[in-house]
């Protein structure tokens, strides 16, 4: 979609505005306990990508912040294209930004460079790769904008930290150079005006402090007894659904399934349900993976499901991502399945802009993600709210720091019920540096996850105390 550019922010506009001097990436590779499936592929090992940028705003002053995100390439990237192939193009496209990012000149608030770089560099070298290669497969938008979003992040905590406030109260007129009618337009059968407003009026205030979390149940992972096979890892941490439910006292499961295999989702669904009611589980929702191609198949899931298992059916709060990622190719009713549970937008919400078409398709919610940029959960959740569409913060299996702003996001605005949560699950020792600051952010108690040991300013990740030693940087730039 074609959208018009803004201008660059003057520096004489805001006192706070600030410029990116310096852009450092680093990457954390991660081992998985247990195997994750996407779709079709499954997930062994992650390289986390970490980034620190030093931002200085018009009296000089300066301040780094730190982002970070899993590269997750079998999510933002499924493809027969070899994994190594995929992750070594989408690390040349994070190198590749964090040397443009060091380069670019708007000057701003976090929200404004942000959407400015993702539109006038962002699409533009994503432009540029495809035409380098027409008879290939290059990086799609979801794997480039997952290759910005810890920059992203990172300038927002910077931001923050300069202004001595969290980042979540720099998002109103005092700190921002323009309304949110500079970005969003409205639907024309809706009556919503954005002029006046600003990501803070859509804000859920005061923000959580403990969040209820879901628990992934992943295809691969065993739910009964009869479902071990030997190869389980022998550790602390719980193996069979039926103990994670009971250590962590959870309330919500999310069923990843198939998309192309009715018999196995339904049983599926039938077996977890079974489960959750013997225990006590009060919420469940279903992810089918982007690989439905049509409603009909998910409707008859669910109306199976209300016919011969009510009790089920009647637990699961929405229905997350059947169909396709690209929705301008994909332009599916999906009225049928809306009509019947809420249905969330995820892979396919890539800004506000597919969250409006996703709206005039028949979706009823969104599934934001810190790992789309912050900039551009923003916006969505603004519009979406604006519209009356219903939001939930959707996991990456964030580790380490990349699991505070997730959560944060969370915290901040109006969810369906709490957040995703899963990185404890399939790499719990990632984050074991992390938890010794933040206990309650990478365990849950009583179905819930603590946020507030992150009290301070930016994103409150209390980074020195943490002190996390890093390799030396992938790549490094300045002004």
């Amino acid at each position: 979609m074609s959208r018009s550019s803004l201008p660059t922010v003057s520096l004489s506009t805001k006192p706070t505005n600030v410029r990116v001097v310096a852009v450092e990436l680093y990457y954390l590779p991660i081992e998985t306990r247990v195997p994750l499936k996407f779709g079709t592929e499954t997930l062994t090992s992650v390289v986390c990508a970490r980034a620190a940028v030093t931002v200085e705003d018009r009296s000089g002053r300066r301040e780094t912040g730190w982002g970070e995100t899993p590269l997750s390439v079998q999510w933002v990237w499924p493809s027969p294209l070899p994994y190594q192939s995929r992750l070594t193009a989408m690390q040349a496209f994070a190198e590749l930004m964090a040397e443009r990012l060091a380069g670019f000149d708007a000057v701003g608030h976090p929200l404004e460079i942000g959407h400015q770089f993702q539109e006038q560099v962002l699409e533009v070298e994503l432009e540029a790769l495809a035409a380098a290669s027409p008879a290939g497969e290059s990086l799609p938008l979801l794997a480039g904008l997952l290759c910005c979003s810890m920059f992203d992040l990172a300038i927002y905590d910077a931001f923050g930290k300069l202004c001595g406030k969290s980042v979540w109260e720099t998002l109103g007129p005092e700190h921002l150079n323009f309304d949110l009618s500079r970005y969003l337009t409205p639907a024309a059968d809706a009556e919503v005006d954005f002029a006046g407003k600003y990501p803070v009026d859509f804000l859920k205030r005061p923000a959580e402090t403990s969040l209820v979390a879901w628990h992934l149940v992943g295809g691969l992972d065993p739910v009964t007894p009869a479902d071990l096979d030997g190869s389980e890892p022998t550790d602390d941490h719980p193996v069979l659904l039926t103990d994670w439910i009971r250590r962590d006292g959870l309330q919500c499961l999310k069923v990843k399934l198939r998309g192309n295999d009715a018999a196995w989702d339904y049983q599926r669904l039938l077996d977890v349900g079974q489960v959750s009611l013997e225990l006590g589980v009060k919420y469940l929702t279903a992810d089918f993976n982007c690989t439905v191609t049509d409603p009909a198949y998910v409707v008859d899931v669910l109306d199976r499901l209300e016919r011969e298992a009510p009790a089920i059916y009647q637990s699961i709060t929405y229905i997350e991502q059947p169909f396709p990622y690209d929705l301008e190719e994909h332009r599916i009713d999906v009225h049928s399945v809306s009509e019947r549970k809420l249905l969330l937008m995820d892979e396919s919400a890539h800004n506000w802009e597919l969250v409006k078409l996703g709206r005039s398709l028949g979706w009823t919610g969104v599934a934001l993600k810190t790992c789309k940029t912050l900039s551009g959960a923003l916006l969505s959740l603004c519009w979406a709210q604006a519209h009356g569409m219903r939001l939930m913060v959707q996991d990456l299996t964030n580790p380490m720091l990349a699991q505070i702003p997730h959560l944060q996001l969370a915290a901040n605005c109006d969810t369906l019920l709490g957040v995703e949560s899963n990185g404890m699950q399939f790499y719990p020792a990632a984050s074991d540096i992390e938890a010794r600051v933040h206990p309650g952010m990478y365990r849950r108690v009583n179905g819930r996850l603590d946020l507030s040991t992150t009290a301070g300013t930016g994103f409150g990740y209390r980074v020195d105390e943490i002190a996390r030693p890093l390799p030396a940087p992938a790549c490094s730039f300045a002004s």
